[in-house]
């Protein structure tokens, strides 16, 4: 999957596709919790996916055409398209189903539906948005877990120790941000929800340091009292 979607994407874009090692980690904690359901917020060109519905099937969940076992949201068609196709390839196809568009608008349509482990490696900005809604709306199952991709990037880490809200002017560290190709908006929207998942009293985090850095993350309160 990764070197067609090099072909197809080229080979920087193909960065935003996970790693083998990151899929191994992933499917360990998808076995780990047991899980039956996956949904997963950027699905890009389906490595994730088809790392999960493999997983999955090792948990002896079996495919449904009422309800698919991995669920897929992603703002590109194009991608989706290239996605299915991986999935055919990989032999999951009737595991996983991407749905396309906004993925906040279609996030808050799964009121009703949970998922064990939810994966969050869309639009970085909205992060917040996409951990309150599957908290909120309870879409989170009660023993599930959030995975947010990327949450050590390079461009985050120039603001460790900032505190938050950052003050204006406030210069994290002492570093170039010629360094760091993101720039300051990425790196303060990850830094951000970093430091609100941390603060956050309903859950408990820790953050990996696994290739970019994956942030695992559990609810410790009721799924009534949010």
């Amino acid at each position: 999957v990764f070197e067609e979607t090099i072909a197809i994407t080229g080979e920087n874009t193909a960065g935003m596709a996970i790693s083998q090692y990151q899929g191994v980690v992933q499917n360990f904690l998808v076995g780990l919790v047991r899980a039956k359901r996956v949904l997963e917020i950027g699905t890009f060109t389906g490595s994730s996916a088809i790392f999960f519905a493999n997983a999955l099937k090792r948990n002896g969940v079996k495919p449904s055409t009422h309800k698919k076992p991995v669920i897929g949201l992603d703002i590109s068609e194009e991608y989706a398209n290239v996605a299915r196709s991986n999935f055919v390839k990989a032999g999951v196809a009737d595991y996983i189903e991407v749905i396309v568009g906004d993925a906040r608008e279609n996030l808050a349509k799964l009121e009703g539906q949970t998922f064990d482990v939810i994966f969050l490696d869309a639009d970085k900005m909205s992060n917040r948005q996409y951990y309150d809604t599957v908290l909120e709306k309870n879409i989170l199952s009660e023993h599930g877990i959030i995975i947010a991709d990327n949450t050590a990037f390079d461009y985050v880490t120039p603001f460790i120790n900032i505190p938050v809200p950052v003050p204006d002017g406030a210069k994290p560290l002492d570093v170039p941000y010629a360094d760091y190709p993101k720039g300051p908006v990425f790196g303060l929207g990850v830094h951000t929800f970093n430091e609100y998942v941390r603060n956050d009293a309903r859950c408990e985090a820790v953050m990996l340091p696994i290739a970019t850095g994956i942030t695992v993350i559990r609810r410790i309160t009721s799924n009534n009292n949010n």
